[in-house]
């Protein structure tokens, strides 16, 4: 039972991890290289990954979508759908998809003149899939070797963990004023119990014993 407890655990946090991991914002250093537009079919179980910007997209079974090619300094690809999310989950509110469209075309370069970008993105990539995160801003950078910090994501993890270890305390405690002392009531009552009934079989045994020896 002691397992069971411990995996249930371990899979709430897993899926909180993995929940914040793909909803909060990320941030690429890139050289974009290209953007094209491309059907993409939504007719099975990975539209999840794929924008609802209205309500007719639910009736869609495929849709033009935008996409951004860049290169990590390192030389490694990284893909960028450009959805707007409008009112929906994750509440980015983006509604300048052909803006973004616009400057990533601007911002274009190549090797020998490479011209550096942060992308600000959110959501993952899969090949086998073919899910792509979504970008949601594009801003010039000094060079590749640039450091960002993560403000925004440092504030909204510790505003979470503030809030978790509120909750813990809080049931903690009411644990300790109202479910403890009733389990150990329980606990008392069915000991007490216990032993009277082991007195009782006592008290027969020792009546059996006494008819034996006559």
């Amino acid at each position: 039972m002691r397992y069971v407890k411990w995996v249930i655990i371990g899979l709430f946090w897993l899926s909180v991890a993995a929940f914040l991991h793909y909803t909060l914002p990320q941030r690429d250093i890139v050289r974009i290289v290209n953007t094209y537009e491309e059907r993409q079919e939504l007719n099975d179980w990975t539209r999840i990954f794929w924008s609802r910007p209205d309500d007719q997209s639910v009736n869609i079974i495929n849709r033009d979508v935008q996409f951004i090619q860049g290169v990590t300094p390192e030389g490694r690809p990284r893909v960028y759908r450009n959805e707007d999310t409008s009112w929906s989950w994750p509440p980015y509110f983006k509604f300048d998809t052909a803006n973004l469209y616009t400057e990533a075309n601007d911002a274009i370069s190549s090797k020998d003149k490479p011209e550096w970008v942060a992308v600000t993105h959110y959501g993952w990539r899969n090949e086998f899939l073919s899910i792509f995160p979504n970008a949601v801003e594009i801003k010039p950078v000094a060079g590749p070797d640039v450091r960002l910090i993560p403000w925004f994501n440092i504030v909204i993890l510790t505003l979470l963990a503030a809030l978790f270890w509120a909750i813990w305390v809080r049931w903690r405690r009411f644990r300790q004023r109202r479910i403890d002392p009733v389990i150990e009531d329980v606990e008392d009552s069915l000991y007490a119990a216990g032993e009277a009934i082991e007195e009782r079989r006592g008290r027969f045994r020792r009546w059996l014993d006494s008819w034996k020896s006559k």
